[in-house]
């Protein structure tokens, strides 16, 4: 199999890394297009991959073209890939609020792939959800899922709306959780707690915490019970929490980042 990347960012390495990890191809059949030539460079160097300014010659022959552009690059990318692709190829894209539509229509092109990542995917823990045009052959599916495997889990939806809905919690989610952990351990340096003690507890309550929920299959509110005792300091925590707001501004938060990715998706 070869792939095509246009766009040499962090994601489009993340995934050359997973794919070239995993052996799913070698990286002499792995091609990028990036117009910044330090970047080319870097790129070559580091994985062995063939690297164009030409967006054109990085797409010859190849079986999966993956679009990792900046939404605000799309539409000058899109023409000139529009005359290169042929129809045997097919175009994964993981640009932020670029629809199917805009992409079979912009690249002129029926096989079509849209997947939203998110950041953790840098390191073999992401959160992949993506969709596909029905002109998109089966094997080919099952290759855009094992690429997307390599970069940790990954879910295969048949409704496009579900990608804005995925977008605004597990694409954007990244964000709350840093957040979150932020405040953690901004909280235990204002109790007086040393900092690099502060995070390493946050940390390790975060990650201990989503490990109990997966491993346990308890409702993370069975879990919550658990650790509050009546009367107790738990308890006294989460009413504070509550009554600031805390899970009212997490849906707000989410419900906002899906009405921007539906904005961003009509321009």
């Amino acid at each position: 199999m070869r792939l095509a990347f246009i766009g040499g960012g962090v994601m489009a390495e993340a995934i050359i890394g997973g794919v070239l990890a995993s052996h799913l191809t070698p990286p002499e059949d792995v091609s990028v297009g990036e117009p910044v030539n330090e970047r080319r460079e870097q790129l070559a160097k580091t994985h062995g991959l063939q690297a164009f300014a030409d967006n054109g010659y990085a797409i010859r022959g190849a079986d999966l073209v993956i679009l990792a552009v900046k939404p605000q690059s799309l539409p000058e990318v899109m023409p000139g890939l529009s005359e290169s692709l042929s129809p045997q190829q097919t175009v994964a894209s993981i640009v932020a609020g670029a629809t199917i539509d805009t992409l079979v229509n912009g690249l002129q092109q029926d096989s079509v792939v849209r997947i939203m990542p998110n950041t953790p995917a840098q390191i073999g823990a992401g959160m992949s959800v993506w969709t596909a045009t029905a002109a998109v052959p089966g094997a080919m599916r099952q290759i855009v899922g094992q690429i997307l495997q390599t970069l940790g889990d990954e879910v295969y939806v048949p409704d496009e709306k579900l990608i804005d809905m995925s977008t605004a919690l597990s694409a954007s989610g990244p964000a709350y959780v840093f957040l979150f952990i932020e405040a953690l351990i901004d909280a235990g340096v204002y109790l007086g707690m040393a900092r690099d003690m502060a995070r390493r507890l946050a940390l390790q309550t975060v990650l201990g915490s989503t490990q109990l929920v997966q491993e346990s299959g308890m409702h993370p509110a069975e879990l919550k019970d658990m650790v509050t005792s009546p009367g107790g300091t738990t308890i006294a925590a989460l009413r504070a929490m509550e009554s600031e707001g805390f899970r009212a501004a997490v849906l707000d938060g989410v419900i906002a980042a899906y009405n921007k990715s539906v904005e961003l998706g009509k321009k």
